[in-house]
C-alpha cells in the first residue's frame, strides 16, 4: 500500500463533496489496493465535458486551480481514497490471469444534484500493483480518442463510461516512439467488469467464494435490486446482465462501432460502453472490418462482436457457478434470453433507421437485402443509413439521386420499389419519416481520421480541432452547416491508419 501524502486542498464552497467509492468500501480490502497517484507534471487542460460537469454539479469547480491539480494527480481531494482495482480476464478468448486497474485509480464517488452515485477514475496517473511492469502513463494520442468517444457515444444515447477531463503535460512517455502524457478523467455509475467475478472465482475457494458473494450482493444491491428477491440471486442476476449485454451489441450494431478488444475484463456489468482502445466507426460497411491491428485473428471484426459478447457471458456464467449449486446447465439457460433480446433490439433498431414504424414479419429480409447490397459495394455505412431520409415513397418515384450512389443500380432500384410499397403500405408520410430517420441516424460519428487529425494537431500544440470536435460529436443528428466538411466521405489517407492495443 501506498502512502497519501499529496497536499489537501482548502475546502471552498464549489469544492466536491469525495467520499469512499460504496463498492469497494462494502468489499473490502481483498478488492483493490489503496495508491496514491503519481502526479502529472506541468498540466494543462486541453478539454473537459460541459454537459457532464453539469450533470454531476461540478461546473464551477472546473473552472477552479483545485480542480486541475485534483484531476492531473497533484493533489489528493479531501474525503477521497485512490485505490486501484484487481480482476483477471480471458484476453483474445485465453485465460489471462489476474490483470487489473493497471494505469487507472478510482478517485472515489460523488453524488449528483439528481442524487445519482458516480464513480471516478484517473486514467494515466502513474503505476499500480496491476501495472505488470509498465509505466501507468497513457499517451495524449489514445487520451484524445477516449475522451472524444466517451462523450461521442454518450450523445448517440449509447450507454458508456463518461468523460468529464483531458489534461495533458510534456511528461514523455515512451510507446514505439517518445509521446507526451495525458491523464482522461473517467465516470461511471461502477467500474465493475467481468473480469471481477472471474478473478474471484479463480481463486481456492476458501477465500475466493467469500469475495464472489460479497461482489454479488454488492453489484444487486446497488445495480440490479430486482434480482434479490430471486430464487437464485446470482442466476437472476446473470440474466439481466445478458440482457444489457445485448442491447448494448445492438446499439453498437446499428451505429456501426466496433470497439476492437472485446476482452471479459473489458466488459462491463452495467452494460456500458467501457475501456476505449483500439476502437473505430466504420467506414465502409464489411461487416468483417477489424478495427485493432493487434487482433490478427480478426476475433473482434465488427460482425462478430454479438456472438464474442454471449462467448463473454458464458465466461462470467462459469465465474458464477459456485453461487448458483454448481449447475452448469442452469447458468447457461440465464444466458438464453440474450439471443431474442439481441435480435429483437437490433431489428428494431434497424427498423427505426429506415424509418418503418411498425414490424412486418418481411422487415428482417428487407433490411438484410439492403445490408447486403451495401456490403458488396462496401457503402459507407454512416453517409448510406443519413441518405436514406431522402427517400421518395411516392410510386413512381426515382430516387435518381440515391440510386446513383449504389455500384449497383439495378439492384438498389430493385430493393426500394419493395420498400416503396412497404412505407405506403403503413401510410408513411416522408416528412415525418424523414425527421425521424434523421433522429435515428448521425451525421456525424468520431471517424478514425478525424481524430487522428485532431491528434496530430494536438501533438502539436493546437487544441482548436479536439475542441470543435468535442462541441461537434454532442450533436450528432443535427445538421451543422459549417461544419459539414466533418461529415464528408473520408479521404484516401484514412484507409491507412492503424489503431492497435498500444496506448
Amino acid at each position: 500500500m501506498c502512502h497519501m501524502n499529496l497536499p489537501p486542498p482548502a475546502p471552498t464552497l464549489s469544492t466536491p463533496a469525495w467520499r469512499p467509492a460504496a463498492a469497494f468500501e462494502a468489499l473490502g480490502p481483498g478488492f483493490a489496493t489503496a495508491v496514491a497517484p503519481q502526479p502529472l507534471p506541468s498540466p494543462q487542460w486541453l478539454a473537459h465535458s460541459p454537459s457532464l460537469a453539469s450533470e454531476m454539479g461540478l461546473s464551477d469547480w472546473m473552472a477552479s486551480e483545485d480542480a486541475l491539480l485534483t484531476l492531473s494527480g497533484q493533489r489528493l481531494a479531501g474525503g477521497a481514497t485512490p485505490l486501484a482495482s484487481v480482476y483477471s480476464g480471458h484476453q483474445f478468448g485465453v485465460w489471462a490471469g489476474q490483470l487489473g486497474d493497471g494505469r487507472a485509480l478510482l478517485l472515489g464517488e460523488l453524488q449528483t444534484p439528481a442524487g445519482q452515485r458516480l464513480e471516478v477514475q484517473l486514467k494515466g496517473c502513474g503505476m499500480t500493483p496491476y501495472s505488470r511492469g509498465a509505466d501507468g502513463r497513457a499517451v495524449l494520442r489514445s487520451s484524445i480518442r477516449e475522451f472524444l468517444c466517451s462523450e461521442a457515444m454518450h450523445a448517440l444515447g449509447i450507454p458508456t463510461t463518461r468523460a468529464l477531463a483531458l489534461i495533458g503535460s510534456p511528461l514523455p512517455v515512451r510507446r514505439e516512439t517518445v509521446e507526451t502524457a495525458a491523464v482522461v478523467t473517467r465516470v461511471a455509475p461502477s467500474f465493475l467488469r467481468f473480469g471481477h467475478f472471474e478473478h474471484f472465482a479463480h481463486q481456492d475457494p476458501g477465500v475466493g467464494h467469500g469475495h464472489l458473494r460479497r461482489l454479488l450482493d454488492h453489484v444487486i444491491a446497488f445495480h440490479y435490486p430486482q434480482c434479490a428477491a430471486a430464487r437464485v440471486p446470482a442466476l437472476a442476476l446473470l440474466e439481466a446482465v445478458s440482457r444489457r449485454t445485448a442491447r448494448l451489441m445492438a446499439d453498437w450494431q446499428a451505429v456501426g462501432f466496433c470497439h476492437g478488444v472485446m476482452n471479459t475484463d473489458n466488459m462491463s456489468l452495467l452494460g456500458l460502453s467501457i475501456d476505449y482502445g483500439p476502437f473505430g466507426f466504420l467506414d465502409a460497411f464489411d461487416p468483417l472490418h477489424i478495427c485493432n491491428h493487434t487482433d490478427s485473428q480478426g476475433r473482434y471484426a465488427f460482425g462478430r462482436q454479438p456472438s464474442v459478447a454471449y462467448w463473454n457471458l458464458h465466461a462470467l456464467a462459469q465465474a458464477l457457478l459456485p453461487l448458483t449449486d454448481g449447475d452448469i446447465d442452469t447458468a447457461r439457460a440465464a444466458l438464453e434470453p440474450f439471443k431474442a433480446e439481441f435480435s429483437d433490439a437490433v431489428q428494431a433498431r434497424l427498423r427505426a433507421k429506415l424509418g418503418l414504424a411498425s414490424a412486418q414479419p418481411d422487415d428482417a429480409a428487407l433490411i438484410d437485402d439492403l445490408l447486403k447490397l451495401w456490403s458488396t459495394q462496401r457503402a459507407d455505412y454512416t453517409r448510406s443509413w443519413r441518405a436514406m431520409s431522402s427517400f421518395d415513397s411516392a410510386e413512381g418515384a426515382s430516387n435518381r439521386r440515391l440510386r446513383d450512389q449504389h455500384i449497383d443500380p439495378a439492384g438498389f432500384e430493385a430493393w426500394s420499389a419493395r420498400y416503396a410499397r412497404r412505407l405506403r403500405a403503413e401510410g408513411s408520410s416522408d416528412a415525418r419519416r424523414a425527421a425521424a430517420m434523421d433522429s435515428v441516424n448521425p451525421k456525424y460519428v468520431l471517424r478514425n481520421h478525424l481524430a487522428e487529425t485532431a491528434i496530430r494537431q494536438a501533438q502539436a500544440g493546437d487544441f482548436g480541432e479536439l475542441r470543435r470536435l468535442l462541441q461537434v460529436l454532442r450533436a450528432p443528428f443535427d445538421e451543422q452547416p459549417e461544419h459539414e466538411a466533418l461529415a464528408a466521405a473520408p479521404p484516401d489517407w484514412a484507409q491507412h491508419l492503424e489503431v492497435s492495443c498500444s496506448s
